[in-house]
């Protein structure tokens, strides 16, 4: 039977075809272990060799060097050896001595390796193969051992057994992949956006992408947990914005303006099942009456009394949650549960947290009550409107709303353009400043001048682009994925065009 592979024909060296024996060199180039071979008197001649081809394997090819064996199955023995970056020879030993185990992987039913973290579609087990593989794993190519190992294999090798039919190849697809959800960290996402609207709109991305599945009460959801999201700059976004997305800022009932008067409202909102016995003022709320009268006190008031006695006051903390009341079997609890304001950088900045958020239909009006309850503040202390913060420990969107978010999503350009069809199209500046890039042609060295403000941080030198990488990263200089591919890109241009031989004036650009 002539080895045919299936996969990665032009990455395989095939040394006879009829051979019988596999060699994975994992990292390692496969000539090095050509050349160990031929120095170790083992035969590769393509008439007589008993190895039919010889290959890396880096650990992400494990279905289709288990394919290309199930097409093969002339060959009924692997030998593993060489650089192991990736933990991909354990990989292949235990895939053939333990077979493999149904996990769950973001949000998709998989397989993985027993024992092991690598995770591969279900189709292959080994189960499929006609003859047991005999997997042989051995070290480095420079390992004394290893050279041991080599020539003591070849010489104790038992004759090959008899070649399969042709109708015992087997055929296996590979599946397509079907994610649902793309894996990080679903307590550390935070969200930097100048506007409202910016900032709802990378929200929406960033559950649609990452958000677990999870079921509450009122049905399916995808969830993270602890979101930060910054708005810089808290104003109003333009009417036609926000109308593409279905909200309304003046006018009819539910529109963005009445929400902002709402929310100042001390009123006593009524109550039509009152819990026995409880002479509190309501079992329902608002979060006008909460942060202005629930607590038998106006607290908003309270807030800016003590900003005007003491400015830099971090007393300036309100809370919504009643824990008495509000962990009662079938209370209504509010979602907004605390308020922390704060004078920084000369301007009044709000930090708003939420125990729960619906994403969808409640995250931006829910900001701009915000920033109502922000301007109320300010404007009696004398202060500017800073930033807003909110943190929503569980913050969701519906199944039924994912439709929507899809094409919120194909409308994202990239993490530093703010487009998202809100009226604005321009490059997000990294807070963490700018840098430009010079030669030392007399050094031969790259220079990066960190700059915000036009005042001058740092410098970063080295021969190599990787130099630098290395300060930029211990410095955590750069703050945006996007800003950092592209000083890695102009870090790159700048190495080739380091000088072999001085010249006299660098070149220099703005980065």
């Amino acid at each position: 039977m002539e080895f045919h592979p299936i996969y990665y024909r032009e990455r395989l060296q095939i040394i006879n075809q009829y051979g019988d024996i596999g060699i994975a060199t994992l990292w390692t180039p496969p000539s090095r272990v050509i050349g160990l071979l031929g120095k170790l008197g083992i035969d590769l001649t393509p008439e007589t060799s008993r190895v039919a081809v010889i290959a890396n394997f880096y650990g992400k090819g494990l279905p289709e060097l288990l394919r290309n064996l199930l097409w093969n199955p002339q060959i009924t023995q692997l030998i593993v050896l060489g650089q192991d970056l990736s933990g991909s020879r354990d990989d292949l030993v235990a895939f053939f001595e333990h077979g493999i185990e149904p996990t769950l992987f973001v949000d998709t039913k998989a397989f993985r390796i027993k024992g092991r973290r690598r995770i591969i579609d279900g189709l292959v087990t080994n189960d499929c193969f006609l003859s047991p593989i005999r997997v042989t794993a051995l070290g480095t190519v420079t390992a004394p051992e290893t050279a041991l190992a080599l020539s003591d294999y070849f010489v104790n090798l038992a004759p090959p057994p008899p070649p399969p039919e042709e109708d015992e190849r087997l055929y296996v697809p590979i599946p397509e992949n079907k994610v649902t959800r793309f894996p990080s960290e679903p307590r550390s996402h935070t969200i930097v956006r100048a506007s409202p609207l910016e900032a709802w709109l990378e929200l929406i991305f960033r559950l649609y992408r990452f958000g677990y599945w999870v079921t509450l009460e009122k049905g399916q959801r995808k969830e993270l947990q602890n979101v930060h999201v910054v708005v810089t700059e808290p104003a109003d976004d333009p009417a036609e914005a926000l109308a593409r997305f279905g909200f309304t800022l003046e006018g009819q009932e539910g529109s963005l303006r009445r929400y902002q008067t709402a929310i100042l409202d001390p009123s006593n909102p009524e109550d039509p099942s009152p819990l026995d016995g409880d002479t509190r003022p309501t079992r329902y709320y608002t979060y006008g009456h909460r942060m202005r009268a629930y607590f038998g006190k106006d607290n908003l008031a309270a807030i800016v009394a003590e900003l005007k006695r003491h400015p830099e006051s971090r007393h300036t903390y309100l809370t919504l949650w009643d824990a008495v009341r509000d962990l009662e079997p079938g209370a209504t609890s509010p979602c907004l549960v605390s308020l922390f304001f704060r004078r920084f950088d000369d301007k009044l900045t709000l930090t708003a947290t939420f125990r729960t958020h619906n994403a969808r239909n409640a995250w931006l009006v829910n900001l701009y009550g915000l920033m109502a309850v922000q301007r109320h503040v300010a404007s009696q202390v004398d202060l500017p409107v800073g930033p807003i913060t909110v943190i929503s420990h569980s913050i969701s969107i519906q199944q039924g709303d994912l439709e929507e978010a899809a094409s919120i999503v194909k409308s994202r350009k990239s993490d530093d353009t703010l487009y998202f069809k809100t009226g604005k199209s321009s490059l997000r500046e990294d807070p963490n400043g700018y840098f430009t890039v010079a030669i030392d042609p007399e050094k031969a060295e790259i220079i990066l001048e960190h700059i915000h403000d036009g005042m001058s941080l740092a410098k970063y030198r080295g021969k190599t682009a990787k130099e630098i990488h290395v300060q930029l990263e211990r410095d955590t200089a750069i703050s945006l994925v996007s800003h950092a591919l592209y000083i890695g890109d102009q870090l790159a241009r700048a190495e080739a065009r380091l000088p072999t031989r001085p010249t006299q004036q660098p070149q220099e650009a703005a980065l």
